[in-house]
């Protein structure tokens, strides 16, 4: 989904032009867009290539015996960081980076930094230990975003090249006619949300939830986005505000986005954010945005039933404000979408890259299990899979207001972001009439492939906008997302207007909605070990974060607090998650296989 400025664990990027960025409208914060998204071995010790290039997923693990080798350094295995020391003979499994020829081990060796004992659990049956935030530099939310880094994009490496030619060899004439019917489809739809507006944004109240959700789930899963009115008490909701005011003041040290006039904090572990996350009725919410509108194979080692906190950032925007002007742009990576160690690895763009978008199923998390969004470990690029993107609102806002624009077209988006980038116009002179018509749009296959990904950057997000994704037509399709209360849920990607005119702050808590996976579990565990140090999470800039901050609540407090459940602290990895009636076979697995993982 498409939209523009809301600060998440994605990053944004321009091609050959600066561009503005921003997340976007659609249902899985991977594909909305928003505004305010060689085989080897090494007997010697080996140290991590540079975190902006990928670490291939092993070969068939070998045994080792007592006499294993040691390594040092970090190494990446599906989407999470490990790091081997010199310490002493490592036992277990090894596994080839196929990519570099490295060797990377696991056993006894492996440590993990500042994460306590009890976190140092093997992932799954993969062995690997994982680890906290190892060497990420500080930063704020301008380090997630090409527009906002001040960051050089360079031209990509021949390698994607490469993967572009293997993409469409053998389909070429099926990718030609498939961009001829998107370009079509995209003038019709463009038309009518231009026409619409906000209008086209579901609603759902809360307290009609269910038959509310089953009225629009057309809509729903057509537009990618959806306001569900009421989630929090409205008085609750804007006191979330106040506390959050009284915990800045009392810690001055507090990073922000931009430093002179701070809109975003780098703040994860405030009782505001612990007591949205844990909320029943959210937590109620996300098992609904899940279970209604995802589905899975029965054994597809996944859970939406029991949803996983991550722990994001919150954004106080205040009147007037335009230093915070964040373009449209998808959350999910970037660069990782055309990867085979990407989302190839889950097959989730298949049907689009062979030319059949029209049968692209967004909705399917059977892929999405397997896929990588990560594989550059980006400042606030997001490991977790999130089957939405959301943000609590703690105070009023609307069109023009501080609120976020979205594109609701999630389909005819994720499919042209893939495709476009095979394309190039023949006539390049924008005010011509048939600039944007099929006829002007030529194939680039063979010796005219280039490695330029349109808005994409390893470790970055992808960033969307009309220089570069003309047949968006964005400054029609860019739809505000309709007034909000505080309490009121926003569920998928959006962002915030590049102007707010209005007469009070637009206050909003990132919230995503994510399921239980081994992968996220992963993720989970890291992010654990974070909370109890008052670290930043795992996927977002390092340092000491919170742990001096004065009034940080603590893991205690999240067992005996009023507002504490036992259902917040299973999402939160601190108690053990609970096993619906009639759970599949993947569903159990999923469960089981996470409890493990969190050695509950």
């Amino acid at each position: 989904m498409l939209g523009a400025q809301s600060p998440s664990s994605s990053s944004s990027s321009s091609s050959s032009a600066s561009s503005s960025s921003s997340k976007g409208s659609s249902f899985s914060s991977s594909d909305t867009v928003t505004a305010t998204n060689t085989a080897g071995t090494s007997s010697s010790a080996t140290t991590l290539p540079t975190s902006t290039t990928p670490i291939s997923s092993p070969t068939t693990p070998t045994p080792t015996g007592p006499s294993a080798k040691t390594a040092v350094g970090r190494y990446r295995f599906q989407g999470c960081w490990t790091e081997a020391t010199n310490g002493r003979a490592l036992t277990g499994k090894s596994y080839f980076g196929a990519e570099y020829g490295r060797e990377c081990y696991c056993g006894d060796g492996l440590r993990g930094g500042s994460v306590r004992a009890e976190d140092q659990r093997d992932c799954s049956a993969n062995g690997f230990r994982k680890v906290s935030s190892l060497g990420k530099k500080e930063g704020d939310i301008s380090d997630a975003f090409v527009s906002l880094s001040g960051t050089q994009r360079a031209a990509l490496p021949d390698r994607f090249r490469q993967i572009k030619c293997d993409l469409v060899r053998g389909r070429e004439g099926k990718f030609v006619d498939g961009w001829s019917r998107l370009l079509r489809r995209l003038r019709t739809e463009n038309e009518l949300i231009g026409h619409q507006g906000s209008a086209i944004i579901p609603r759902v109240d809360f307290d009609d939830l269910d038959s509310g959700c089953e009225k629009v789930k057309d809509e729903i899963m057509k537009r990618g986005v959806v306001v569900v009115r009421g989630v929090v008490p409205e008085e609750e909701a804007r006191g979330y505000k106040f506390e959050l005011d009284e915990y800045i003041a009392r810690n001055p040290h507090t990073r922000a986005f931009p430093a002179h006039d701070p809109q975003v904090y780098e703040l994860y572990w405030s009782g505001p954010q612990l007591k949205a996350r844990v909320h029943p009725s959210l937590l109620r919410v996300q098992r609904q945005l899940m279970g209604h509108f995802w589905h899975a194979a029965e054994e597809t080692v996944i859970s939406l039933a029991n949803p996983l906190t991550y722990a994001d950032r919150l954004r106080i925007r205040k009147p007037g404000d335009e230093s915070f002007a964040l373009g449209p742009h998808m959350d999910g990576g970037s660069v990782e979408r055309w990867e085979p160690e990407g989302y190839g690895r889950g097959g989730v763009y298949d049907k689009i890259l062979s030319g059949h978008w029209e049968s692209h199923e967004p909705w399917d998390a059977g892929g999405r299990v397997q896929a990588v969004n990560n594989l550059y470990d980006g400042l606030g690029a997001c490991s977790m899979f999130r089957a939405w993107q959301g943000w609590l609102a703690m105070s009023d806002s609307g069109p023009r207001q501080g609120t976020l624009l979205v594109n609701p077209l999630m389909r005819l988006v994720t499919a042209y972001v893939l495709m476009r980038p095979f394309f190039r116009p023949l006539n390049e002179d924008r005010g011509s009439d048939r600039f944007l018509e099929e006829g002007n749009w030529a194939f680039t296959g063979g010796g005219e492939m280039t490695s330029e990904l349109q808005g994409a950057v390893p470790g970055f997000g992808q960033e969307v906008s009309d220089e570069l994704h003309p047949h968006l037509q964005l400054e029609r399709t860019m739809v505000h997302i309709p007034a909000v209360k505080a309490g009121d849920f926003v569920a998928w990607h959006c962002d915030i207007d590049k102007v707010h005119a209005g007469t009070s702050d637009s206050s909003v808590l990132y919230i995503p909605v994510c399921p239980t996976t081994v992968l996220n579990g992963e993720y989970l565990l890291r992010q654990r070990a974070a909370f109890r140090n008052g670290t930043p999470a795992p996927d977002f800039p390092g340092g000491e974060g919170e742990a001096r901050h004065v009034g940080r609540p603590s893991e205690e407090d999240m067992s005996c607090r009023p507002w504490s459940s036992a259902e917040g602290r299973e999402a939160f990895g601190l108690e053990r998650l609970s096993l619906r009636d009639g759970a599949g076979v993947g569903e159990r697995e999923a469960v089981g296989r996470v409890n493990a993982l969190l050695g509950l």
